[in-house]
């Protein structure tokens, strides 16, 4: 523990008790010789200005507040060596992950914490080379993301054009925006859409000319929202009507047994050595990709809906390969 982090510490400790606690209990807590503990509490009084006084009666040091007086927090910006190395992880997830979108906003705030891992000499300079939170065929959320951003956070209704892209369609849409959510390498929007009356997920990358209006967004409860989004399969709300029972090889089974398709699974090995998954649905689209991946490893049992899909969509596959 360096010297800034025991600072942090022993504030903390004083900063969360009611009563004075003795030098020798915190030389426990601290883990550190009387001499280095001696030079914390010098420095915390003397160069922090802490209200730390000395209590005869109860033969130890706390805090000396004065009643409705404001606690005493130590000035500027304070992390442990831990906190530091957190932060820095979530830099450089934002930097891989968000593609520049909030390199704006955060750009002081990545300085100051780059100048404070060079004061610290915590070597997490090393971050930039050693983390890395590759994409795979990302959508970028685009130019509009800081304005739907913007209207969630304040509870605004939002209006923007909407490319949708199954359809090829163009429209208008008055919406209460509800929740950003970053799913396999691209941005949605969960929404209350005004002209559906229904509860509905854009793509951010197909969303142009956003405007918050002045309007008060609808308030949808998380569970109503989790209960439809979290409900179906992937990105498709909806609530589940269906469940996919799928059967896996042996030797495919030691993966997919340790995977989570969705919160809701049940999965279990079978006496020959294969793993039967069920998973609720509503919306086959997702799923059957995500079935398709395994390839020759797989196999749906039930319901004969999604067996004919994934069949349909293997043969497709099957008829860009014309034999010669």
């Amino acid at each position: 523990m360096d010297k800034f982090d025991r600072i942090s510490q022993l504030h903390k400790t004083l900063q969360a008790r009611k009563t004075a606690i003795s030098f020798e209990a915190l030389r426990d807590q601290l883990e550190c010789s009387k001499a280095t503990l001696h030079r914390a509490i010098a420095t915390l009084r003397d160069r922090f200005n802490a209200p730390l006084v000395f209590d005869k009666a109860a033969n130890g040091y706390r805090y000396a507040t004065e009643k409705g007086a404001q606690a005493f927090e130590l000035p500027g910006l304070w992390f442990t060596a831990g906190e530091l190395q957190a932060l820095v992880v979530m830099q450089r997830l934002l930097k891989d992950l968000g593609g520049g979108l909030l390199e704006e906003h955060l750009g002081p705030l990545s300085k100051r914490l780059d100048d404070l891992i060079r004061h610290r000499h915590l070597n997490l300079g090393e971050a930039a080379a050693r983390l890395r939170f590759p994409t795979v065929a990302a959508r970028p959320a685009g130019e509009a993301f800081q304005v739907v951003a913007s209207a969630t956070l304040q509870r605004k209704k939002l209006w923007f054009e909407y490319h949708s892209r199954g359809r090829d369609r163009h429209s208008e849409r008055a919406v209460s925006p509800q929740r950003l959510v970053h799913y396999r390498d691209a941005w949605y929007l969960d929404t209350w859409d005004d002209e559906s009356a229904e509860l509905r997920t854009f793509s951010m990358d197909r969303v142009s000319r956003p405007k918050v209006l002045p309007a008060q967004a609808r308030n949808i409860s998380e569970a109503e929202l989790d209960d439809h989004f979290a409900s179906g399969y992937g990105i498709f709300g909806g609530k589940a009507d269906k469940t996919a029972v799928l059967q896996f090889t042996s030797a495919r089974a030691r993966w997919v047994a340790e995977e989570e398709w969705h919160p809701r699974q049940d999965g279990k090995r079978l006496a020959d050595g294969t793993y039967e998954l069920r998973i609720p649905y509503r919306d086959h689209r997702e799923l059957a990709m995500d079935i398709l991946r395994h390839g020759p490893h797989v196999r749906v049992i039930e319901p004969q809906s999604l067996r004919d899909e994934v069949k349909a969509q293997l043969a497709q596959a099957l008829s860009l390969y014309p034999s010669d």
